[in-house]
């Protein structure tokens, strides 16, 4: 299924801020039973609002016949970035080095159920990734999503597990995982 992707930049959230929360709940809450405070609305859009007030944060939207269907976001990691003080383990020296053009983090990447299995997050992956400049991209899932299925995903678009962090104290404990931004 072809979706119409369109570019977002934290000037224009405003506008699509609204679409972003609905499926944040529809999805979270409804499809998957997610109803923590840390998947909460207001939390989620706290995060939201965090993540797009750093430079170089940008997000796709798709839409099915003018519908919102899904989005995805992220920002760049910058010299001050927390990114990776959660690691459980350590990493190799100089892998955590970051100077804001270096590494993105794909923050959330999320799809309503009618369009899941289509090729939608693929959609938006792709259409984000084709706009930024670094050199890797990172993400964190919840290993337990889908039985381990979401991870699976990744792994399929190219990421490899480098370890888990657990980035707040009331999240999941995630899988960190890495690919370049050209596969």
């Amino acid at each position: 299924m072809t979706v119409e992707i369109k570019q977002v930049t934290a000037e224009q959230l405003p506008l699509i801020r609204d679409d972003v929360l609905d499926i944040h709940v529809e999805v979270r809450h409804h499809d998957f039973g997610l109803n923590t405070e840390f998947n909460s609305r207001d939390r989620f859009n706290e995060r939201l609002t965090t993540y797009s007030s750093r430079p170089g944060w940008s997000a796709v939207m798709a839409y099915d016949d003018g519908d919102p269907v899904g989005f995805c976001f992220g920002v760049p990691l910058g010299p001050d970035t927390a990114w990776w003080s959660s690691m459980q383990s350590p990493l190799p020296a100089g892998f955590t080095d970051e100077d804001g053009k270096r590494t993105v983090a794909l923050n959330e990447i999320v799809v309503r159920k009618p369009w899941r299995g289509s090729g939608v997050a693929w959609q938006l992956h792709e259409a984000w990734l084709a706009q930024r400049q670094e050199e890797r991209v990172t993400l964190l899932v919840n290993p337990a999503a889908g039985d381990g299925a979401v991870q699976a995903v990744y792994e399929a678009w190219g990421y490899t597990t480098i370890g888990t962090q657990q980035p707040f104290p009331d999240s999941p404990v995630y899988a960190s995982m890495i690919r370049p931004v050209r596969a």
